[in-house]
C-alpha cells in the first residue's frame, strides 16, 4: 500500500524532493472532541466494582497502613461508603470480613450474625439497589491464614501422604457451601469464591440451589494466581498464611494453559461471572478468556498495583490520576467487562 508521495518543495532556493504522507492517523486526534468521537475502549463508573473491608464495631474507619486511602469499616461506615459510591455512580461492592474470633476452620464465616451478614444487610437497608458481592474464602477467618482446611492429624480425615499443612480441597468445599448459604441469605446478590479449591463452583451452586437461592449468581476467581502483588491486601485483610504460601492452590504465574482449563471447568460447573486476579501482569489471560468465552469477565486490579502507584504518587514521581486511569482501561481493553479496583470511587470523580 503506498503511504507516502513525492513533491517538490523551494526552501531558501533549493529544490528538495520530499516524501508527504499519503495516510494521517493524526487527523483523528486533532482535538479533544475528535479523540473521544473514535475512542474505541470506555470506562464508566457503572464498570467498576469497590472492595470494602468491614470489620466488627460502629462508626470505625481504620486506615491501612499499606493502602493509602483505604480502610476498614464498621457496618454502619460501609453503609456510608455505599451510599456515597452510589452517588457516583458505582453500582457494585465486594465484601471483605475481618472476623472477631478466628480458629482452625474459620467459622465466623458461616456465622449469620457474622461481620460480612452485618453488612450485607447494613448496605442493602442504605442502597437497596446495590450489588452486594461476598468473597468467599476462609484465609481472613482461620487462625492459621490459609484458605480453608489444614491436614492435620488430629483430625479423622488427616491424610498422611499429603503432608501435614496441605490444604484438604473437599472438607473446605463443605465449608465454603455453608458459609455461601449463610451470605446469601443475608441479602448478598453474588457469591465470589476465591480459594481456588478444586469443584468450588459446582459445590456452591448445588447448595444455593438447594437451599431456594437459585437467583444468586456466583462470580468465581477462575483464574488466580499466587502472586506477590497481594501483599498489601494481607494487611488490610489481617490474613497473612502463618507459614508458608498458597501456591499449592493458586496458580502459578507462568502458566496460561492452565488458567484456560480453571477457566472451563469452572463455566462447565456454572459460573455466572469469571475473573482472572491480578489484572495488570495478566492481561494476556484476560484477552485468552475473553476470546474463549462470552460469559461476562471481571478483573481485579489488586492491592500491589494499587499501592506501588499510591506510593509514587505520594513521592511526586508520577500523576496517579493519568496512571490510574490508563491502567483501568488496558484492563478493559484486554477485554474485562468490569474491574474490581481500589480506585473506584477516585476513578468515578475523575471521569467525571
Amino acid at each position: 500500500m503506498e503511504t507516502l508521495s513525492s513533491h517538490t518543495q523551494v526552501t531558501h532556493g533549493i529544490t528538495n524532493h520530499l516524501p508527504t504522507p499519503v495516510q494521517r492517523p493524526r487527523r483523528l486526534r486533532i482535538s479533544p472532541a475528535l479523540r473521544d468521537l473514535v475512542r474505541e475502549t470506555r470506562l464508566t463508573p457503572a464498570q467498576l466494582i469497590a472492595p470494602i473491608f468491614v470489620r466488627h464495631g460502629r462508626d470505625l474507619r481504620v486506615a491501612i497502613r499499606s493502602m493509602p486511602g483505604q480502610y476498614q469499616m464498621s457496618p454502619d461506615q460501609a453503609a456510608r461508603e455505599a451510599r456515597e459510591l452510589a452517588e457516583r455512580e458505582i453500582r457494585a461492592v465486594l465484601l471483605f470480613g475481618i472476623p472477631a474470633h478466628k480458629d482452625a476452620c474459620g467459622s465466623e464465616n458461616a456465622d449469620p450474625d457474622g461481620i460480612v451478614p452485618q453488612a450485607i444487610r447494613a448496605i442493602k437497608e442504605a442502597v437497596p439497589g446495590m450489588v452486594v458481592i461476598s468473597d468467599m474464602c476462609f484465609c481472613e477467618y482461620t487462625d492459621h491464614g490459609h484458605c480453608g482446611v489444614l491436614n492435620s492429624p488430629g483430625r479423622s480425615d488427616f491424610q498422611p501422604q499429603l503432608g501435614e499443612g496441605y490444604l484438604l480441597n473437599d472438607p473446605t468445599l463443605a465449608l465454603l457451601a455453608e458459609a455461601s448459604v449463610v451470605h446469601a441469605r443475608a441479602g448478598a446478590d453474588i457469591i465470589a469464591p476465591s480459594g481456588m479449591i478444586d469443584g468450588m463452583v459446582a459445590t456452591i451452586r448445588a447448595a444455593l440451589d438447594a437451599a431456594g437461592l437459585s437467583h444468586t449468581s456466583i462470580m468465581s476467581y477462575a483464574a488466580k494466581y499466587a502472586s506477590g502483588f497481594y501483599g498489601p491486601f494481607r494487611d488490610a485483610a489481617e490474613s497473612p498464611p502463618q507459614f508458608g504460601d498458597r501456591s499449592q492452590y493458586q496458580m502459578d504465574p507462568a502458566n496460561a494453559r492452565e488458567a484456560l482449563r480453571e477457566v472451563d471447568l469452572d463455566v462447565a460447573e456454572g459460573a455466572d461471572i469469571l475473573m482472572v486476579k491480578p489484572a495488570l501482569a495478566y492481561l494476556d489471560i484476560i484477552r485468552q478468556v475473553r476470546d474463549r468465552h462470552t460469559l461476562p469477565l471481571a478483573a481485579y486490579q489488586v492491592s500491589g498495583e494499587y499501592s506501588m502507584v499510591k506510593a509514587a504518587a505520594l513521592q511526586g514521581w508520577l500523576d496517579e490520576q493519568r496512571i490510574a486511569l490508563e491502567t483501568l482501561t488496558a484492563i478493559r481493553r484486554a477485554g474485562a467487562d468490569m474491574i474490581i479496583t481500589y480506585w473506584a470511587k477516585e476513578a468515578a470523580e475523575w471521569l467525571g
